[in-house]
């Protein structure tokens, strides 16, 4: 079993084959999918397609680049909507100065309140970091100042140094197909360094195909081959891998239901 932690089922790249896409995760031995929310004012979209599928589960949240968009999205409203039964985390939601679509200031204070709402509602916000170590660091250490909340560093392509600040918070890393790229030596030394107890696996489908399917859209199935370098990068079993990942998976998203629930009610 395997669980693809992070794709975004609701983009337009899988909009004709829907359908398809989650037959073939399923066919892979993919048994849970986490869809995530960009736009917290799409979310009514976004938790219908969760309920469409059985092993689909989803987040609400506001991505950094379009934080300025959602710039007054409030604590409120987002524990309002993380009460959807299917919802099982907060975000993403993070900094992005890699691209800098919004005013820093702006995107500091979106972040924040999502982390208020992962604080409140209990669910595990799920947090985006690019070119930005400095500052998501410092803010993961203010917040978790004021209180405890569970969360993970998503898609993670930043310095050791961010990584060691997230596990000292006792927050999760994810690895995504960026594990798998040629010119990725020093993202596959820090991968090695993170506790098996940490780690997730995702595609951030339909971005970051993993080799061999580099080029090609991404998909849930295609986690399988991240998850094949995790292990020989941690020089374990395949097996290992995704069974340690799938339990980490469904410890920090304590919501979602493992899939045994679901043969036990059948």
């Amino acid at each position: 079993m395997l669980i693809d932690s992070h794709f975004h089922l609701d983009f337009a790249d899988f909009a004709a084959e829907r359908d398809a896409v989650v037959e073939r995760a399923r066919a892979a031995g993919i048994r849970r999918m986490i869809t995530i929310s960009t736009h917290t004012e799409a979310f009514d979209s976004i938790s219908r397609l969760s309920e469409t599928y059985e092993d689909v589960f989803c987040t609400v949240g506001t991505h950094p680049h379009h934080a300025h968009e959602e710039a007054e999205v409030s604590l409120d409203r987002l524990a309002a909507l993380a009460r959807h039964p299917k919802c099982v985390g907060i975000g993403e939601a993070g900094l992005d100065y890699h691209y800098d679509k919004t005013p820093r200031d702006i995107a500091a204070r979106v972040f924040r309140t999502h982390i208020a709402a992962a604080r409140q509602s209990g669910l595990p916000i799920v947090i985006h970091a690019r070119d930005a170590d400095t500052d998501v660091a410092a803010i993961l250490q203010d917040e978790m100042g004021k209180g405890a909340f569970k969360g993970l560093l998503h898609c993670f392509t930043a310095s050791a140094l961010l990584a060691e600040t997230a596990l000292s918070l006792g927050l999760f890393i994810s690895f995504s197909g960026v594990l798998t790229f040629k010119n990725s030596q020093n993202l596959r030394d820090i991968a090695r360094t993170v506790p098996m107890d940490r780690l997730l696996v995702e595609t951030d489908a339909p971005f970051l195909a993993p080799v061999p399917y580099r080029g090609k859209r991404n998909e849930p199935a295609f986690v399988a081959a991240t998850a094949r370098t995790l292990a020989e990068v941690k020089g374990v079993s395949i097996q290992t891998i995704a069974q340690e990942t799938s339990a980490n998976t469904l410890r920090l998203f304590s919501k979602m239901p493992p899939p045994a629930l679901d043969a036990e009610a059948a």
